[in-house]
C-alpha cells in the first residue's frame, strides 16, 4: 500500500499528528496509565535496553512473515490490541480499524468497550476474537460470550488484571468519566436494549475461567499475564494461550515492562501454548526482539489509535503495513527467513544498558 499523502514515515511522527487532531481530552485517554505513568515509560524503555546481533551471511534473499496462530493463518506476528471507544478517534469508529485489519490480513481483538457493535465490526471480514471482562452477572456474561460467537469471532480474550479500575490521573483531572452523549458501549447492551456499565469483578479467580470453559468451546486467551506461577497455573488449567500485558500501564503502576516479563512466561509455559506479548511495540526492530525472546506474536494498541485519529481505516492500515515493512527489513538485516528463525541469541541486553 502506498504511503498516504504527506504522512508520517513511522509511529513518532504519527503519535504527532494525531495529537495534533484529536481533542486534548481524548487524546489524554488513549496516551495516558495509571498513576505517575512509570509503566507506560517503562514498556517501552525495555526495548530500548535490548540491542539486536545480526548474523550474516545467512540468504535470506526471501523472507514470509506469515504464521498461524490458533487456526487462523496471518500476514505477519502482529495483532490488534483491544482498544476501548474508537469512535472518540474517528466516526466509523472500530468499524474502520477491522476493516484496515482484513485488508492487512490480520486478526483485529474487538474490546468489550468497543463503540460499534460486534456484529457491525465483524461484517468487514477479517479474523476477530473478542475481549472479555468477566461480569459478576454471569448470565449477562454468557450472552455476551454467545453475541461474540454468533459474530463469527474465533477465539475469547480474557483480561485477567483488572479486579478493580485503575486509577488514571490524567482522566480525572479532565473529569473525562463517561463518554459522550451519542456514544456507548455497544457490546454491553443486554436484551432489553439497555448498555449496561462494565464492572470489573476482584471476585475473579481460576474457578471462573474454569466456567468460561464450559460456556464456550472458542479458545480462551488470559490477557494480564505478567508472573511465570500464573502463565504455568494457565496450562494446568487448560487455557488456549496467554497474553503477557500490563495493560498498557494503565491499571497497576510500577509492574514490571512486558517485555522483561516475557522471558520467563516464555520458560514457564515451555512451549505447551502461544506467548503473545502487547504494550511499548514501535518498530519492527521491537517486534523482532520480543520474537527472538519467545513471544508467538505481538499486538498493538495506541498506534492503532493514532492512525485511525489521523487517516480511518486507511490510518490504521499504513500503521499495519510501516509496521509489515519495517520487520521484513529487520529480519533481512538479522538473517532471518521467517519469525521461526528468530531466537535469543540475536538479542543481547547489557551492553545497550
Amino acid at each position: 500500500m502506498p504511503l498516504l499523502e504527506g504522512a508520517a514515515l513511522n509511529l513518532a511522527e504519527l503519535a504527532d499528528d494525531a495529537r495534533r487532531r484529536l481533542d486534548p481530552v481524548h487524546w489524554d485517554f488513549f496516551a495516558g496509565g495509571a498513576e505517575q505513568e512509570r509503566t507506560v515509560r517503562a514498556n517501552e524503555a525495555a526495548f530500548a535496553r535490548r540491542c539486536v546481533v545480526p548474523r550474516v551471511l545467512r540468504g535470506v534473499g526471501r523472507r514470509d512473515l506469515r504464521i498461524s496462530l490458533l487456526g487462523s493463518r496471518i500476514s505477519m506476528p502482529v495483532l490488534i490490541a483491544p482498544t476501548a471507544f474508537h469512535r472518540l478517534a474517528h466516526p466509523a469508529g472500530e468499524v474502520a480499524t477491522a476493516h484496515a485489519a482484513a485488508e492487512a490480513g490480520t486478526i483485529m481483538v474487538v474490546s468489550m468497550a468497543a463503540t460499534r457493535p460486534v456484529e457491525e465490526i465483524a461484517a468487514a471480514g477479517g479474523p476477530l476474537w473478542f475481549q472479555l471482562y468477566p461480569q459478576p452477572d454471569l448470565d449477562f456474561t454468557a450472552a455476551v460470550v454467545r453475541r461474540a460467537e454468533a459474530a463469527g469471532c474465533t477465539a475469547l480474550v480474557v483480561t485477567v488484571d483488572s479486579p478493580v479500575f485503575g486509577r488514571r490521573d490524567r482522566d480525572l483531572r479532565h473529569r473525562f468519566l463517561d463518554l459522550p452523549p451519542g456514544l456507548a458501549c455497544e457490546n454491553m447492551r443486554d436484551a432489553s436494549g439497555r448498555v449496561r456499565d462494565i464492572e470489573m469483578d476482584a471476585g475473579l479467580d481460576w474457578a471462573r475461567i474454569g466456567w468460561l470453559r464450559e460456556v464456550t468451546a472458542l479458545p480462551i486467551l488470559l490477557k494480564g499475564v505478567l508472573h511465570p506461577a500464573d502463565a504455568a497455573l494457565a496450562v494446568s488449567h487448560g487455557v488456549d494461550g496467554v497474553l503477557v500485558s500490563n495493560h498498557g500501564g494503565r491499571q497497576l503502576d510500577g509492574t514490571l515492562a512486558t517485555l522483561d516479563a516475557l522471558p520467563a512466561v516464555v520458560e514457564a509455559v515451555a512451549g505447551r501454548l502461544p506467548v503473545l506479548l502487547d504494550g511499548g511495540i514501535r518498530r519492527g526492530t521491537d517486534i523482532l526482539v520480543a520474537l527472538a525472546l519467545g513471544a508467538t506474536a505481538v499486538l498493538i494498541g495506541r498506534p492503532v489509535l493514532w492512525g485511525l485519529a489521523v487517516g480511518g481505516a486507511a490510518g490504521v492500515r499504513q500503521v499495519l503495513d510501516l509496521l509489515h515493512a519495517d520487520l521484513d527489513r529487520a529480519m533481512a538485516l538479522v538473517g532471518a527467513a521467517g519469525p521461526a528463525d528468530l531466537r535469543g541469541d540475536l538479542v543481547a541486553t547489557e551492553a545497550c544498558r
